[in-house]
């Protein structure tokens, strides 16, 4: 897939499930419910982020160090920002984060964000401008698309975006690059792995604990970026 395509794609697709109007306004909506009682949720309030999701990236550096000082990073799907907020301060003054979202981000010190649709070709010039040709050192995608509630629907979507995530690292990945994308566990999960193990020197499955038990995701650590063939 061409760059052009594929980043437009990417940006068009890469809005997060958020309940309507209606639904979060009621007390009695489950979701609802277990969002204001959920831990990670309370700590990110109470610690300042944007959202939850900080702690599933924390957690996997934590463990397997993907972010370093002077790194280049590129962040899919970044909207609200909570990645953004840890990743820039893992990479310091001399590291870069560029991220993208068809959704609007409010400025985060240090954060170099595009806006953009599919339709449109500016997000993606505006990435090659940034980058100027540089290569980059970790692609993160946390992106998912918005939930219709049919599975097959939703998991063939889910794998489309990953398959997305994984032609712009094939892109813009340095020799030895990490890429770390959110996936769904069901149909095309075995091929879409075995894909990622053709690219990389190591992968494996990360599940953090600020990832719900009962959801599906998981995430794929890809590292030793080897090209993509």
């Amino acid at each position: 897939m061409k760059l052009l395509s594929l980043t437009n794609a990417i940006l068009s697709m890469s809005r997060k499930k958020k309940p309507g109007k209606q639904a979060a306004s009621s007390p009695s909506n489950p979701w609802l419910r277990e969002h204001v009682q959920d831990e990670f949720v309370r700590r990110a309030q109470k610690e300042g982020y944007r959202a939850r999701a900080i702690y599933k990236l924390q957690e996997i550096d934590e463990r397997d160090h993907l972010l370093k000082p002077g790194m280049v990073v590129v962040d899919l799907g970044a909207a609200p920002g909570s990645w953004c907020e840890y990743a820039v301060t893992r990479v310091g003054d001399r590291g870069r984060v560029i991220a993208l979202d068809i959704l609007p981000m409010e400025p985060i010190e240090g954060v170099e964000f595009i806006q953009g649709d599919f339709t449109e070709q500016e997000p993606l010039d505006r990435l090659l401008e940034i980058l100027g040709g540089k290569p980059v050192d970790l692609v993160l995608s946390d992106m998912a698309p918005n939930i219709s509630g049919i599975a097959v629907s939703d998991q063939a979507r889910a794998m489309h975006l990953v398959e997305l995530a994984l032609d712009l690292a094939d892109q813009i990945l340095r020799p030895g690059g990490t890429l770390l994308v959110k996936i769904f566990q069901g149909r095309g999960f075995p091929e879409f792995q075995k894909a990622m193990q053709q690219r990389f020197k190591s992968v494996r499955t990360r599940k953090p604990k600020a990832s719900r038990a009962r959801s599906r995701e998981i995430y794929l650590l890809a590292q030793g970026f080897m090209g993509a063939g």
